[in-house]
C-alpha cells in the first residue's frame, strides 16, 4: 500500500477555480468600496468649507468666488490632495453658488466633480456629474446636478 504523497491535480484546479471565483466578486466590491470612500471623503472635505463660505456671505454679501490657489487665504482652508477645490457663484453678486471640488487624477473617479450648491435662501444640496449607473458610490443625499 502507497501512502498519498500530496494533492492530485484536480483538486489543484479545483482550489484555483474557487480562488477565481471568490476574487472575480471581491474585485468589484472593493473598486467600488474605494469609489464611495473617496467620494465621502470629499463631501466631508466639501462640507467643511460651508461654514466659512456662510461667513464670507454675512461679511461680503455676496457667495465668495475662490480658486484653488486663494483657498487659504480666502476662505481659511487649505488644500487637499483629493483634488482642485475652488467656490463659484451662480451669478454675480448673489448669495447663491457651489463648493466644487474636482477630483485628480491619482482617484478612483479622475476627473468628476462633487458639490454643495448654496441657493438663496440658503439651503445646501449635494450635486456631482458622476453618472448614475454608478450611483451605487454616491455619498447618502448626493444627485446628479449641474456643476458650474
Amino acid at each position: 500500500m502507497k501512502k498519498q504523497q500530496g494533492f492530485t491535480l484536480i483538486e489543484l484546479m479545483i482550489v484555483v477555480a474557487v480562488i477565481g471565483v471568490l476574487s472575480a466578486i471581491a474585485v468589484p466590491a472593493y473598486q467600488n468600496y474605494v469609489k464611495k470612500s473617496e467620494l465621502g471623503a470629499v463631501l466631508a472635505t466639501v462640507t467643511a468649507l460651508k461654514v466659512n463660505v456662510e461667513d464670507k456671505i454675512a461679511t461680503a454679501g455676496s457667495f465668495p468666488t475662490v480658486a484653488n490657489g486663494d483657498i487659504a487665504s480666502e476662505l481659511g482652508a487649505s488644500t487637499t490632495s483629493l483634488g482642485l477645490l475652488e467656490t463659484k457663484q451662480k451669478s454675480s453678486g448673489t448669495t447663491d453658488g457651489q463648493i466644487i471640488l474636482t477630483l485628480s487624477s491619482s482617484t478612483q473617479n479622475s476627473g468628476k466633480k462633487l458639490a454643495l450648491e448654496r441657493d438663496t435662501s440658503g439651503t445646501w444640496k449635494c450635486v456631482t456629474d458622476i453618472v448614475s449607473t454608478a450611483s451605487a458610490t454616491y455619498p447618502k443625499g448626493c444627485n446628479n446636478g449641474t456643476i458650474f
